[in-house]
């Protein structure tokens, strides 16, 4: 609300002003005195609150009959009580007086058009979904449940047009579907029409919010952008309507030089000084762009078709079957021989509390799915941003997003994360390698998922899936922890051998070299390479325990053997690496591993279900040896899912 007024009145001429309703106003009877006057009185009509404010230590109350000192240590206060009917309809009259005088020397008229308490612009402050009237604290925005401040999606999905840019970056007018994706704001100025030609009605925002906005009004049949991008300042034309609807559009997501926070000010002032009757300032936080995890529901499962993998697509579909989840082939033409689906973008959504939609976050890799976001994905309620580096010669393997994952949601000592943590894969100090910083920026950004780095540079690929997954469990913490363990799978064959089964043999039916058990354990490079991939997953599993609030009970090793290089560097996956995993609800599309069968049945796919199948899991095993698995991928870098919004939201969050 505005800061407190003086108005200036005279005993030699009329005075004439507006005051806003409920909003307090010092009249300055000291400006213009008759000659010998010591003492005054005020009276004010009834549609006036009169109040004398006093320094009870400097000045005492007068007696009755008395009249009050000419002291300045005295104010005259008014506050509207209601708006206007008519022009100049409210009146201050104040009387000045001489010693022992009972008659008036003078005195000042100042006559009053209030303006309805509701000149000001509302939102959405109690983030219910509609636009709540005539509540104060609309420039300060508050966290948590309970907390206030209106809500602005970035509107990049695309209503507008068929030309493969989002809304945002549309110049055009939105239509009637496009503005359902902003944000309502409702201007009201009551009071006689006539004061209005007289004071002006102004809407501003600055230079930085101008670039992350767009304010439009609606005129006949279409949508006025009136602020934003070059537009700073409007000037609003009333033409007698006390109430004018504005819609609000977001243009960026949060960012390392952007808070999220915007501010719109209004401004009621005379048409000929300037002088503020009222100045007033709305905020709206942007909506961050969320990760789903893999606990979350399917909603839909996307799958390349490629020459190599025809065979896998049959199969995924029977799996995915199971789920009554949609599948969706990405064609030939659309793919481009590429494959890796996973690698090149990563599913999230955006909410505000009037609407919500999914949000593509495409990785900087450009490979041959670089158009297929756009092309194919962005569309009417589906949306899309990309983060890309200035140099696209730093773009490297960690930049793609088989190395971006989110838990689901933890308690690390005593601070929740609703919506997860996202992981973020890295050198760690280990390597130079890093996720490029426009990336990590605009994820650290979004502030309701608080990355944690792991280290994931001591794999060829380099990505975190590689090495763990979240699957769905009825514990309180509502998850699990996989992950990928060398020594349980060494453990594993040791039993096995002693067992007698040491001349059991893996890769049973592929065109491959095949290895016994008892090869497996007699190997120094994969001795050597599970001692050093073990260490490396044991530091990831000491920084979950410790980022994600875990404890052993919340993690399961799954066998795994990887192999590193003649230098004991860029390790790679041994057998199909069972944790790089499909998680549909609670059904399971893991890589068929090809394990030892002893008496006709994989040793590695029994040892798993026995780990998994107890959380009421149900495990699939998919064959993608020659499809993925030969290429240093598996089921997971092959696969994307659009997952289910999480319930809470993300404005409830204690940051």
């Amino acid at each position: 609300m505005s800061k407190a007024r003086s108005i200036p009145v005279s005993y030699l001429r009329p005075s004439y002003d507006v005051c806003v309703v409920g909003v307090e106003t010092t009249i300055d009877i000291y400006r213009s005195i008759p000659r010998r006057a010591d003492s005054f009185d005020v009276r004010g009509t009834s549609s006036l609150e009169v109040t004398i404010v006093y320094n009870p230590r400097a000045v005492s109350r007068p007696q009755k009959g008395e009249k009050w000192p000419l002291n300045k240590e005295i104010r005259v206060v008014v506050s509207p009580l209601k708006a206007s009917a008519e022009l100049n309809d409210s009146k201050v009259r104040v009387s000045y007086y001489a010693s022992q005088g009972k008659e008036a020397l003078g005195s000042s008229m100042l006559y009053l058009t209030n303006v309805g308490e509701s000149v000001c612009l509302d939102v959405d402050i109690f983030r219910i979904g509609s636009v709540t009237r005539g509540v104060r604290g609309k420039e300060v925005w508050s966290w948590g449940r309970g907390g206030k401040g209106a809500i602005l999606l970035v509107n990049c999905d695309r209503d507008r047009n068929t030309s493969g840019i989002t809304d945002r970056e549309d110049t055009g007018p939105p239509n009637a579907a496009d503005v359902k994706d902003m944000s309502p704001m409702i201007l009201t100025a009551e009071g006689p029409d006539e004061i209005f030609d007289d004071y002006k009605l102004l809407m501003k925002v600055s230079s930085s919010d101008a670039k992350r906005l767009r304010v439009y009004q609606k005129r006949r049949y279409e949508y006025i952008q009136v602020l934003g991008t070059h537009m700073h300042s409007y000037e609003v034309k009333r033409n007698n309507l006390d109430e004018i609807t504005f819609y609000v559009e977001g243009l960026e997501f949060p960012d390392i030089d952007f808070s999220g926070l915007v501010y719109i000010d209004l401004l009621f002032q005379r048409g000929d000084d300037g002088s503020k009757i009222l100045t007033e300032q709305v905020v709206f936080r942007v909506a961050p762009w969320i990760m789903t995890p893999n606990t979350q529901k399917p909603l839909e499962v996307y799958v390349c078709n490629v020459k190599t993998n025809a065979e896998f697509v049959k199969l995924l579909s029977n799996f995915v079957e199971k789920t009554r989840c949609p599948l969706t082939m990405v064609t030939q033409s659309e793919n481009r021989g590429d494959q890796w689906i996973q690698d090149e973008m990563e599913f999230g959504y955006t909410e505000a509390p009037h609407k919500q939609f999914p949000v593509v976050l495409d990785s900087p890799r450009n490979r041959g799915l670089k158009n297929f976001p756009v092309s194919e994905v962005l569309g009417p309620d589906f949306g899309y941003v990309t983060r890309e580096p200035d140099d696209s010669s730093t773009v490297n393997t960690l930049d793609s997003f088989g190395n971006l994952e989110v838990s689901p949601p933890v308690v690390v000592h005593g601070k929740a994360y609703p919506l997860g943590r996202i992981l973020i894969g890295d050198g760690l100090n280990k390597s130079s390698m890093r996720m490029n910083q426009v990336l990590r920026d605009f994820l650290h950004a979004q502030q309701v998922q608080a990355p944690v780095l792991l280290f994931s540079t001591w794999l060829y690929v380099g990505h975190i899936d590689e090495f763990m997954s979240f699957v769905p469990a009825p514990n309180r913490k509502g998850f699990r922890l996989l992950l990928a363990s060398p020594q349980a799978c060494l453990d594993l064959f040791r039993k096995k051998q002693k067992e007698g089964h040491g001349d059991a043999v893996m890769f049973e039916g592929l065109d491959k070299v095949k290895y016994t058990i008892n090869d497996i354990l007699s190997s120094k490079i994969l001795m050597d390479s599970s001692k050093l991939c073990q260490e490396s997953i044991d530091l990831n599993r000491k920084i979950m325990k410790k980022d994600l609030g875990l404890s052993e009970e919340d993690i399961i090793d799954i066998p795994m053997l990887y192999k590193c290089d003649s230098d004991m560097e860029n390790a790679e996956s041994f057998f199909p690496n069972m944790v790089n995993m499909l998680v549909l609800g609670k059904q399971l599309g893991i890589p068929k591993p090809f394990g030892p069968k002893i008496y006709g049945r994989c040793c590695l796919e029994e040892k798993v279900r026995s780990l998994l199948e107890p959380l009421g899991l149900v495990c699939t095993f998919l064959d993608d040896y020659s499809s993925y698995h030969q290429y240093l991928g598996e089921v997971h870098c092959g696969t994307n899912v659009v997952r289910k919004p999480f319930s809470f939201k993300w404005w409830e969050c204690i940051i």
